[in-house]
């Protein structure tokens, strides 16, 4: 496995990572490690089809506007 070193981050960046990490009961090299390999993964079709759900899901129950129709409507103008 290879090594990383970053260098010049700000405090306030480090300390964050501190208190995630912690919140998580893991060390701060372990939450790096996870926040590094998940920033890595691929991100296919599956996965931002449910990102897209969940984000619907969080909004209020009236209709959404297809966005189809937002962009013809702009073009008439």
């Amino acid at each position: 496995m290879a090594n990383v070193m970053i260098r010049n981050l700000d405090d306030e960046v480090v300390e964050t990572l501190k208190v995630q990490a912690k919140a998580s009961h893991r060390s701060l090299e372990a939450e790096l490690r996870r926040i590094l390999t998940d920033a890595a993964r691929p991100v296919g079709r599956v996965d931002l089809e449910a990102l897209a759900k969940r984000i619907a899901a969080m909004s209020p129950a009236a209709g959404q506007t297809d966005s189809v129709d937002l962009l013809r409507e702009d073009r008439r103008r």
